[in-house]
């Protein structure tokens, strides 16, 4: 990292892929080209599994199926803004970047569980609507696991009271 008065501990890049509301997930193509998504994930809570849903066929699972290993790259708080004390233009903002390994989950247990936590995510207050939906949806849904395979990194830019970074 270039700057390194601006990078963050893995608890900070924790933090800031939990609550990102999408993670952009780099894959490489079968034929060795790069493929980004932006997905909603879920982490597990311990701070090394995250799960997303897809279709059980696609372009993200035939990359998975290549080559496991992902990137993942959040932010969490964009706000473009004057810098205090120079007058610039820039952002304040909180990111980070993870390395990890992505699998199909076949443990139906497992994946009724992952669907739970994003479910929870994303639409905590429908809940009680949670088991009809599986029992639809289950048989025609693919669920991902990505185990982090190194800590997180994080970076931000923010200025406090006093203008200062």
């Amino acid at each position: 990292m270039r700057r390194k008065d601006r990078e963050m501990d893995a608890a900070f890049a924790l933090k800031v892929l939990q609550k990102a509301p999408y993670v952009t997930v780099s894959m490489t193509r079968p034929d060795g080209t790069p493929y980004a998504v932006p997905l909603s994930l879920a982490e597990s809570g311990d701070g090394e599994t995250f799960y997303f849903h897809c279709a059980k066929e696609g372009e993200k699972l035939d990359c998975i199926a290549q080559n496991p290993i992902v990137c993942l790259s959040a932010v969490s708080r964009c706000k473009p803004t004057i810098g205090p004390k120079d007058n610039s233009f820039t952002l304040e903002f909180r990111s980070a970047i993870a390395m990890g390994r992505a699998e199909i989950v076949e443990d139906e247990t497992e994946k009724v569980e992952a669907l739970r936590l994003i479910c929870q995510r994303f639409l905590p207050h429908h809940m009680e609507a949670f088991d009809e939906a599986i029992k639809q949806s289950l048989s025609h849904t693919a669920v991902v696991r990505i185990t982090l395979t190194e800590p997180p990194v994080g970076k931000r830019k923010e200025y406090d009271e006093h203008g200062e970074e």
